[in-house]
């Protein structure tokens, strides 16, 4: 398993940690649960961890190869390290004797390494994205959040190059084929999971008890990055609108954010971070509005149960990690109706689609959640049994179909069928 830029390890909610970490974390669990052995390969960012970590448990492991400084580094830099990472992969196989079946590959950088790994070693590579550089460019609001046409280069080669490309959406999917011109009968749908022994319906009182939060007060939750993708924005001012309005009570109503670091230094600071933070001040909405940072896989459960509805106001995602995880719990969702999210969240079942930066739609929706009990109990039923057929039992299964496929096909010389 490949994760060049982001360690499965990571703390959830920083500039480069997010849904994939959990995927490939959560994966690389199940595939030894059910008896595959796996090692995810990643760029050493901390000269201070062990080089070899098995917190994944199975005997799997998480190998940090040294690339250069051992310090995060902007994705743009990272590409001109990957030659030292292939050649870190393979000392590392060499020196424990190691071979391997298959390599799976997530991101497009880690997808340029599975490349040169598959002509080293002759072993296929099945190659997942997670997002696409050029969805990512049709939601850009200004320069800077333009992906490279280098990135955009890179997808198109691998797209052809991979034995097996696995899109979460059949929307993904579509997305491969109409902005890539990719052959469709390389890619295989198959959702990412969702852990359901951490993952479940809690009381919601105990949860709120647990983190401090007031009892009486009616909980909204984001969780992300915090970078302009996600639709922060549209959130504040939807919060601004609900207040103008009038129509909640809103002694009785916060929005806590989780992701980013409110506390760094203004050298480190998110520039995201900061806008957002001085239009909470602008809009009037700094005492409802709380920043809280990078929380713990383990602790989001505990934020979930004690919101009485999660919003995903995102541009684009490309599945929606969040949304699963929240619904698992047993709460409602009110998402964009982008990407992943528009398949993902049964709008008027498991939670509600509202368009995409329409701060006054939003608005509504989440009036029409919070004022009416009965309805986010009825949703949230609804949207934990919806997870159940997200286990990540049932989700590897499939993986591990497409696993085989592709060795029986690269056995027999034909194209693999799933």
């Amino acid at each position: 398993m490949l994760s060049f830029h982001t360690c499965p390890l990571a703390t959830l909610g920083g500039k480069d940690t997010g849904g994939m970490n959990v995927y490939v974390r959560d994966l690389t669990r199940e595939l030894g649960r059910q008896g595959l052995h796996v090692d995810v390969f990643t760029r050493s960012q901390d000269e201070h961890q062990p080089h070899v970590k098995e917190d994944l448990g199975w005997g799997n492991r998480v190998v940090h190869v040294p690339v250069g400084p051992e310090v995060p580094m902007p994705k743009e830099i990272l590409y001109g390290h990957l030659p030292e990472f292939v050649g870190g992969v393979r000392e590392f196989a060499r020196a424990q004797s190691e071979t391997y079946d298959l390599i799976h590959s997530h991101y497009w950088l880690s997808g340029v390494a599975a490349r040169s790994l598959r002509i080293a070693w002759g072993t296929p590579f099945i190659q997942m994205f997670h997002t696409l550089g050029h969805m990512k460019n049709r939601v850009a609001q200004h320069p800077y959040e333009r992906e490279s046409d280098l990135r955009i280069r890179v997808e198109t080669e691998l797209l052809q190059d991979a034995d097996r490309v696995i899109a979460a959406t059949p929307v993904e999917e579509a997305q491969l084929q109409w902005l890539y011109r990719a052959d469709v009968g390389k890619v295989t749908v198959v959702p990412p999971g969702v852990d359901l022994n951490l993952f479940y319906p809690r009381p919601r009182a105990e949860a709120k008890a647990r983190l401090g939060v007031n009892p009486d007060y009616q909980l909204l939750l984001f969780v992300g990055r915090i970078e302009p993708l996600k639709g922060l924005e549209t959130l504040l001012r939807a919060m601004a609108l609900l207040r103008a309005r009038g129509v909640c009570d809103f002694t009785k109503m916060c929005l806590s954010i989780v992701g980013g670091d409110p506390d760094e230094t203004a050298a480190q600071k998110n520039a995201e971070m900061e806008r957002l933070k001085a239009l909470r001040e602008e809009l009037g909405v700094a005492d409802m509005v709380t920043f809280l940072g990078k929380q713990d896989q383990d602790a989001l459960p505990d934020y979930y149960a004690a919101a009485e509805v999660v919003i995903m106001p995102s541009h684009y995602e490309s599945f929606g990690m969040v949304a699963l995880e929240a619904m698992a719990c047993g709460i409602p969702v009110i998402a964009s109706e982008v990407g992943g999210l528009a398949v993902l969240v049964r709008d008027g079942e498991t939670g509600f689609h509202v368009p995409d930066q329409d701060p006054g739609a939003l608005a509504d929706r989440i009036c029409q959640i919070i004022t009416d009990p009965l309805m986010q109990r009825e949703f949230g039923e609804q949207a934990a049994r919806y997870a159940q057929g997200y286990a990540w039992p049932l989700i590897t299964e499939k993986i591990v179909a497409v696993y085989e496929a592709v060795l029986r096909g690269r056995r027999d010389g034909k194209p693999p069928t799933v």
